[in-house]
């Protein structure tokens, strides 16, 4: 039975009509202890971690067993009541009664054990009445909760711990929590000789421990399909798992490629720009100086006596022009050549370096795009795991595997021609970087030149 549970009866701080107070020694009190002391044990670390993460004073729980005790979905706690027979065949006087006592006793003692979800803090064996019975009193509580407090109370999920999950009305998590407790004390009443008759089902006359086998052996062959169906569903998750990682994987590992070949790209990018602007300097104050350069050492060098002055009275002419003029000329003429010579080189030398930095320039563009392509390759194949484990949620797991192993005979033929196009594009691209690291050494020997 269900019982609606009162502490001070079952501990006997008072006595009802139908107790012999003579006869209250003979009780067995297993568990007395306060309920709210209990809810400290088990809530009060919860609770503060709860209050602490509150923003709003309206949300913060002074007192959780106030709080249950006003709540309309879960009580403080839940009460059974186990008696073997009725005052006729198990009068509490008699040895037959005795003999219940005994039973109850010993069903008792792995309670706790079987249910660790469910925190006895109140349970009695009473034998001041007309039958024996034992009252438990408990508090159901789940821990790891995402709603609410992480400890908390919740029949359900105390019970969907114990692995009792409801189905329909008639089985419910309880219902079928109280039918595996019955199986329990029925195994402890066989060994004392004493058999369940089971009111109301279609097997009177089989005995508990054939009835338990053949409970024992549906559930296992149950199990056994399930179990059967998980592995194969888990096999092909793996598979899927495995595929995409393995994507992700390579993805990422082209993702550093041409990171590291974009920053190299960028850092002779930079080094071509820094030639480009040095020489450009250098053409820009050299421009003004070799303007009409050959020109000018075309004129002196032609008729160097028509370019010069007259020598002055203190010295001759023919001494001035010999000794001064002409090796003065001579020597400009030299120096201008040299000038104009230089400035040649250095344009030659800008105009080849103009190719070879727009050509960094545009790999560096290319290798940006590609990276933004692979970047969004793996955003797309984030996401398409995560919608993965959506279709399984909504679809069911069996409906998903059934159609990816279609999806994969069909793809068979078209996935052998991909993965060799693949292994080509990737034979290409290997030839490619080595080209082009080939390329860059060349560019960087003839830059140094």
């Amino acid at each position: 039975m269900v019982g609606k549970g009162s502490a001070n009866h079952n501990s006997r701080k008072f006595h009802a009509k139908n107790t012999d107070p003579e006869r209250s020694d003979l009780n067995i009190e297993y568990y007395n202890e306060n309920i709210r002391e209990i809810y400290h044990e088990l809530f009060d670390e919860a609770l503060a971690r709860y209050n602490n993460k509150q923003k709003r004073s309206d949300r913060l729980i002074d007192d959780y067993y106030e709080k249950i005790l006003s709540s309309k979905q879960e009580k403080t706690f839940h009460e059974i009541i186990l008696q073997i027979g009725n005052k006729a065949d198990m009068g509490a006087k008699t040895e037959d009664g005795r003999l219940a006592a005994k039973i109850l006793d010993e069903y008792m003692s792995g309670f706790r054990e079987r249910n660790p979800t469910l925190r006895v803090f109140s349970a009695h064996l009473h034998m001041d009445e007309a039958t024996p019975h034992l009252h438990i009193d408990f508090v159901p509580f789940t821990t790891g909760s995402k709603r609410g407090l992480e400890t908390r109370v919740s029949l359900k999920q105390a019970l969907a711990t114990l692995g009792f999950w409801g189905g329909t009305r008639s089985e419910t998590e309880w219902n079928q929590w109280v039918a595996a407790e019955k199986k329990q004390l029925a195994a402890v009443m066989l060994q004392h000789g004493i058999e369940w008759e089971q009111k109301g089902t279609h097997e009177k006359h089989l005995s508990v421990l054939d009835f338990e086998k053949k409970e024992r052996a549906k559930e296992v062959a149950e199990l056994e399909v399930k179990k059967s169906e998980l592995q194969e569903e888990n096999a092909a998750f793996e598979e899927i798992n495995e595929t995409i990682q393995e994507q992700l994987t390579g993805i990422d590992e082209e993702i550093h490629s041409l990171q590291s070949d974009l920053e190299q790209s960028r850092q002779e990018a930079e080094k071509a720009q820094k030639q480009v602007d040095k020489y450009q300097k250098r053409m820009n104050e050299l421009a003004p100086m070799v303007k009409n350069m050959e020109r000018l050492a075309a004129e002196f060098s032609t008729d160097p006596e028509q370019a010069l002055p007259e020598v002055a009275i203190m010295e001759s002419a023919k001494s001035y022009r010999e000794k001064k003029a002409k090796p003065i000329v001579a020597k400009l003429v030299q120096i201008l050549r040299s000038v104009y010579s230089a400035y040649l080189d250095i344009s030659s030398k800008f105009e080849k370096l103009q190719p070879a930095y727009y050509r960094e320039r545009s790999g560096n563009e290319r290798l940006t795009n590609r990276l933004e392509e692979v970047l969004g390759e793996n955003s797309d194949l984030q996401m398409a795991a995560a919608d993965l484990g959506r279709v399984k949620a909504v679809f069911g797991s069996r409906q998903v595997e059934d159609a990816i192993s279609w999806a994969k005979q069909q793809e068979q033929p078209k996935k052998e021609t991909s993965v060799r196009k693949r292994l080509e594009q990737a034979k290409e691209n290997v030839e490619i970087r080595e080209n082009r690291k080939h390329n860059k050494k060349s560019k960087n020997r003839d830059m140094e030149r």
